[in-house]
């Protein structure tokens, strides 16, 4: 029986997550709809959360390449222009890197991001309440105005990029060879305040199951900036909010 359900369930995350080339995104439209049905989505494909690039199946630029030569040969610009549709936030949510959120994800990491702003201290909370005092700031003005120097505020800006207190659409491309940089922002000068029932990183985590439909249960240790507790998937599934189609195998309850 256990294995007929995780069988169902990987043939469901297939078709849901965009994994086979007949499910390929076909234009930027419907890069924004696959974001708005799943929460949330990876630039590239590292994890079993899914991912923009990996919906696009587009050769990469250089056949055998690294690094950004592993990018989709002509798609690879959607990653910046999906930030500038509505209701689109990127963070770097996901253990330092790209998490693209809709507005509905958005508002599940909201409690957990304040709680980091909140306790902020250092250079962390002297940049957070520059840009609380000045709105959003480019890097350049922010080192100027702080008299830091840009090592100085490239650490602070990946601590807080980390946790999301801190957000920015990075490069923007209006076509393949205009682009400026975006500035800092803090992330409650983006997102309204949202308050989640229950524990907000169990709330961030079953969300992350439903993006990915099924997942190994040891990949969602490396989803997200937070760590998952000690026994938490234990009493998700005792309470019936995650099950286990099969062992190491999690996906949402019954």
């Amino acid at each position: 029986m256990s294995d007929r359900r995780l069988e169902a369930l990987r043939r469901r995350r297939v078709i849901e997550c965009r994994l086979t080339p007949d499910r390929a995104l076909q234009a930027l439209d419907d890069a924004h709809a696959f974001l708005s049905d799943r929460g949330m989505l990876t630039r590239t494909s590292d994890s079993a959360l899914p991912s923009l690039f990996g919906a696009c199946h587009e050769e990469p630029a250089v056949a055998g390449g690294q690094g950004f030569a592993l990018w989709p040969k002509t798609k690879w610009i959607w990653s910046f222009q999906l930030v500038q549709q509505r209701g689109i936030l990127l963070t770097k949510l996901h253990r330092g890197k790209s998490l693209y959120l809709s507005a509905e994800a958005a508002r599940i990491f909201d409690p957990l991001v304040r709680e980091t702003i909140a306790a902020a201290d250092g250079d962390d909370a002297t940049l957070l309440e520059h840009l609380a005092a000045h709105g959003s700031s480019m890097s350049e003005d922010i080192e100027l105005e702080l008299g830091w120097e840009r090592k100085r505020l490239k650490r602070a800006r990946v601590r807080l990029e980390r946790t999301g207190a801190l957000v920015s659409d990075g490069l923007v491309f209006v076509d393949e060879t205009t682009w400026h940089f975006a500035p800092l922002r803090r992330w409650d000068q983006v997102i309204k305040a949202s308050k989640t029932a229950g524990d907000p990183h169990v709330e961030v985590l079953i969300a992350g199951v439903r993006a990915a439909v099924v997942a190994p249960e040891l990949d969602l240790r490396g989803w997200f900036s937070w760590p998952i507790s000690a026994g938490t998937v234990d009493q998700l599934v005792a309470a019936g909010r995650l099950s286990r189609p099969a062992p190491g195998w999690v996906a949402i309850g019954d």
